[in-house]
């Protein structure tokens, strides 16, 4: 069931997918009316005549101008959508290019025109003068008013996309989709956990580990937990990750392995295989780094020096608290996963100290004497402070904590700058020490 509905949702990540939903239900809606019209609804369209009256010429002429309006239409959908891709390419960065391909607006409003293009073609065909003349007066007055929403849509596709550029709304989407998915895996438990981590490491010493090989080389995009649990139970085994999601694996390279005294048979593999979709490209469904990772690459061209947009950086900053706040009062499971007792997987997973370098690390670096962005980041360890419990978690902000303070002392030429630095250390250090606004019920 997860595997289709990965599939299902890589189908409507393409930008294909919507547009030719709507253009095979415009073909059906078109065969529908024009079968309507044809199965004798001429008495009823007749008084309706200023509305359903339109001869074969005139109804010819209107559907054909429609069509056609509807392709320059699409062409110019596609010139806004090529400049605004170089535009976000430039200024922002290129990974996030895919969420504007995505964007369910963009391919409803796209399917829409070539719907409506579509339904024209066919209603036009079906058109006949002479003796034997047939205008569907029902499908050809439904065409013109298909023609007047697509005006509508029109108008909303350009207020859409002048909304869509700016860095707030494209920060925040990324955001949006990164607490999705925080709080679409952290909450999940696979099997049960378990306190033995630190007594697997001799027992694991002495399995025989069959390493299995990954088909092709790209980015680990999805891993069905699920179906590879089941595999080890079945097979009364142990699955070892060697990579985790959003991991880079060379084709015919370890991408798993499994504790088994035989080597596996090739259904086996097959199946392990199979629990794992591998692309060009990371998605963020499963990999909540990739992101953060896309966040944290709009402050670095934000902060590099031929922009130097302190604004679009220090919002990325607040999206970036707002994710980890999302993940640090929450308990996130251990690598190793047990069912009734039994170890049956170690997965490489992200946790919350490993999701902290990456969103401030470099971010960090390139603030050097920027007093905005120290700041910023300072308040936002200190709202993290409040918000965890975690021993481990309260040292790696520490660590964070530390590392600023010297980056402060080395780049601030300001004493007053430096004054108001000191000041907020010393907020964050005490915010650190003291006791946390919600005590989560965290597994560290």
């Amino acid at each position: 069931m997860n595997k289709f509905k990965q599939i299902w949702s890589n189908l409507q990540s393409n930008f294909w997918f919507r547009p030719l939903l709507i253009v095979l239900f415009s073909i059906a809606l078109a065969i529908g009316l024009i079968k309507v019209d044809s199965a004798g609804s001429d008495l009823w369209l007749a008084q309706w005549s200023l509305m359903f009256g339109a001869g074969p010429e005139g109804a010819r002429t209107m559907m054909s101008t429609i069509a056609g309006s509807m392709m320059t239409v699409v062409g110019v959908m596609f010139s806004m959508i090529l400049v605004v891709l170089a535009l976000a390419s430039s200024q922002y960065t290129s990974r996030i290019l895919n969420n504007f391909i995505r964007n369910r607006i963009t391919q409803v409003v796209f399917g829409i025109f070539a719907g409506i293009f579509t339904y024209c073609l066919i209603v036009l065909r079906t058109i006949r003068g002479g003796e034997i003349g047939f205008v569907p007066g029902m499908a050809v007055f439904f065409g013109f008013a298909l023609a007047l929403g697509g005006i509508g849509a029109l108008m909303f596709f350009i207020h859409h996309i002048a909304s869509s550029i700016q860095a707030s709304s494209i920060i925040s989407s990324v955001a949006q989709e990164t607490i999705a998915a925080v709080d679409r895996l952290f909450p999940e438990k696979l099997g049960e956990d378990s306190n033995k981590d630190e007594d697997e490491q001799s027992h694991l010493i002495r399995n025989n580990w069959h390493a299995i090989a990954a088909w092709e080389s790209g980015y680990i995009q999805y891993m069905n937990n699920e179906a590879l649990l089941r595999l080890a139970r079945e097979q009364k085994t142990i699955v070892m990750m060697k990579y985790g999601i959003g991991e880079f694996v060379v084709q015919n390279t370890t991408l798993a392995s499994l504790a088994m005294k035989q080597p596996p048979n090739d259904e086996t593999i097959a199946a392990l295989q199979a629990s794992f979709i591998i692309n060009s490209h990371r998605k963020v469904e499963q990999d909540v780094n990739f992101g953060i990772r896309q966040i944290v690459d709009v402050a670095l061209k934000a902060l590099s020096p031929g922009v130097i947009d302190t604004t679009t950086a220090v919002m990325c900053v607040d999206y970036l608290t707002t994710i980890l706040a999302r993940i640090a009062p929450r308990q996130i499971p251990t690598s190793h996963h047990y069912e009734k007792g039994t170890l049956r997987m170690i997965t490489k997973d992200p946790n919350f100290e490993s999701l902290l370098a990456e969103s401030f690390d470099q971010i960090r670096f390139s603030a050097k004497g920027d007093v905005a962005i120290i700041s910023r980041m300072l308040y936002a360890f200190k709202t993290l402070a409040e918000l965890t419990s975690s021993p481990l978690r309260r040292q790696a902000l520490h660590e964070q904590v530390q590392l600023i303070a010297e980056q402060a002392k080395r780049t601030l030429e300001s004493p007053h700058d430096s004054e108001k630095i000191n000041v907020l250390l010393e907020q964050v250090r005490e915010a650190l020490n003291a006791d946390p606004v919600v005590c989560a019920d965290e597994r560290k």
